[in-house]
């Protein structure tokens, strides 16, 4: 669905991009981490056609981002982590002209509405609603051309737990339909839960991609944690030490082993030992 190749780009004296290059398969969710200023939103804003590379090559469904673009966007949806709707118009009035716009079916307005709970607020002005809910909105407006590509740039940044929960629902159930999506995000929980695959980007460079599972593995520290009855502390223990073994087996066999788990890093210990910087 996606292909960059060594793709580039430069602000004045600084890189945003540099030679970053990666793939999103079709029907997966891909999602791209790193910290602010790493150069996501660039990443976003090149694949989308909003700017030009400096250097480097793009595709999307085999056409190169920044010669075919008005063949791109008809197939592309685009969520922004800040929302760009017309406050003093309703949902209804915002969605319409967007319908208007891509030449899409107003239908889908009511349809979608009804799935992501707004059906009986589309008269309300967009300034009056709740941030979950304008984000809600801007989700829908990406939805209405009936896209094959959607990107997520902070999708549920700053939103309550419910209407994140909300958003996460809606995008599985959009994937399992065959959507492709590439998503942004600092929550390292909601990208364990939704994506199949992940590439970590610092300062510009890709430093780190695979699956959650495979990344976990890579930088796991080979020890078990050992909690036994009538102790608090948990031994730490290394796998590769030949003693190991033995121990773990003797305090099985005489049934003293309250816990014992692998020291298995989360998606957010590895974004701080790639990037040196602490979820933001």
């Amino acid at each position: 669905m996606i292909k960059v190749l060594n793709l580039s780009k430069r602000y004045g004296q600084k890189d945003a991009l540099k030679d970053a290059s990666f793939h999103v398969s079709r029907g997966e969710i891909f999602g791209f981490l790193g910290p602010n200023g790493a150069g996501k939103t660039t990443t976003i804003k090149i694949l989308s056609g909003q700017i030009a590379p400096t250097g480097g090559t793009a595709y999307i469904m085999d056409m190169d981002v920044t010669r075919e673009q008005s063949r791109i966007q008809a197939n592309m949806g685009i969520v922004p982590e800040k929302a760009n709707l017309y406050e003093r118009l309703t949902i209804e009035q915002n969605l319409d002209f967007f319908c208007r716009l891509y030449n899409a079916d107003r239908s889908q307005i009511d349809y979608y509405l009804h799935r992501v709970g707004l059906l009986q607020e589309k008269s309300t002005p967009v300034g009056k609603l709740s941030k979950g809910m304008k984000q809600k909105v801007l989700l829908i407006r990406a939805l209405l051309h009936k896209p094959s590509l959607l990107f997520l740039d902070e999708p549920t940044s700053g939103l309550d737990p419910a209407s994140a929960a909300t958003i996460h629902t809606i995008l599985r159930q959009l994937n399992e339909e065959g959507m492709t999506i590439f998503l942004t995000s600092h929550n390292m929980e909601e990208v364990e839960k939704l994506c199949h695959r992940v590439a970590f980007l610092n300062e510009g460079s890709i430093v780190a991609a695979g699956t959650p599972e495979e990344l976990k593995l890579q930088y796991a520290a080979r020890q078990l944690r050992v909690l036994l009855e009538g102790e608090e502390t948990e031994r730490i223990l290394e796998i590769d030490e030949p003693q190991t073994a033995d121990a773990v087996a003797a305090w099985l066999r005489a049934g003293k082993v309250r816990s014992i788990h692998s020291s298995e890093p989360t998606l957010a210990d590895i974004f701080v030992r790639l990037t040196g910087r602490d979820i933001q």
